[in-house]
């Protein structure tokens, strides 16, 4: 039965709306980027009245962002790739073995997600600076501290989706993969990890992304040399001026890398998700 044309018309304004909702603070946040300072800080217009491209070299001058930049991309990949490494391991154990405990560490894992991270930040910090005090190895204001920190957020949320995604995957190609001479650990690396790539791949997103733009422990776990982008950021207000335009093209610099990433593992992304999320 067709739907009637008064619904197709609210769908479309309603659409309409919803996509100009989205697309407005992109076109603010170009146009500001591209503007002189004095057409930012006073009141905004819609239509420049020029265009300039010299926020987008002042930024790095203005700030380290070079160093934030390489600060982030060292933690947010450091951090994905030991989220993605532990949680398959961890998934595989739990999707195909039976033991002790399994179902108390499953409901642990995912309980964790239950609880606001801010909850986290004080423990953390006294527990960081105890480490240093006692043993010498600075994590409180370091990138390992970092790294770890993010790790708490994004390990079992991974684990939890992999084990869903590892039990879509039919039991048959680890048996098979165990006659033709492959350990358990072969058999995951060689059969298991290979058709579970959409899997992994949704992890890595999740995992990438949620060290890339986190701001709370980055403001309190990190100081002048180990600071990310989300927080230098901050860098281009000062006491007197805040750069607006050096803000949003920062900020649209910032946001290049993970947009263009999502892009082009959104057709794995989405495989990912579905997939882990019905078994």
């Amino acid at each position: 039965m067709a739907a009637p044309r008064s619904f197709l018309w609210a769908r479309r304004i309603f659409l309409t709306l919803l996509t100009g909702f989205v697309l407005v603070p992109v076109y603010v946040m170009i146009s500001s980027s591209l503007k002189p300072l004095q057409d930012v800080s006073g009141t905004f217009r819609w239509l420049p009245s020029g265009l300039t491209i010299r926020p987008y070299i002042d930024i790095w001058s203005t700030v380290p962002l070079a160093d934030y930049f390489v600060n982030s991309a060292i933690v947010a990949s450091a951090a994905t790739v030991c989220s993605v490494v532990i949680a398959v391991f961890a998934a595989y154990a739990v999707s195909r073995y039976r033991f002790r405990g399994r179902r108390v560490f499953t409901v642990t894992v995912l309980s964790t997600q239950m609880l606001p991270g801010i909850l986290f930040l004080l423990p953390l910090f006294l527990i960081y600076v105890s480490i240093g005090n006692t043993t010498g190895i600075a994590l409180f204001g370091s990138r390992g501290g970092l790294i770890l920190t993010y790790l708490t957020f994004s390990l079992p949320f991974s684990i939890w989706m992999l084990i869903g995604y590892f039990d879509s995957v039919p039991r048959d190609l680890d048996e098979a993969a165990l006659v033709d001479g492959c350990g358990p650990i072969g058999a995951l690396l060689r059969v298991v990890v290979p058709a579970a790539t959409p899997g992994i791949v949704a992890v890595a997103v999740y995992a990438f992304m949620t060290a890339w733009g986190e701001v709370l422990f980055a403001s309190v776990m990190t100081n002048d040399t180990t600071r990310t982008l989300a927080i230098g950021l901050q860098g281009y207000a000062s006491q007197n001026d805040v750069y607006w335009n050096q803000i949003m093209a920062a900020s649209l610099v910032v946001s290049v890398p993970v947009v263009a990433g999502f892009l082009l593992l959104q057709r794995y992304l989405v495989a990912g998700l579905t997939a882990g999320a019905v078994k």
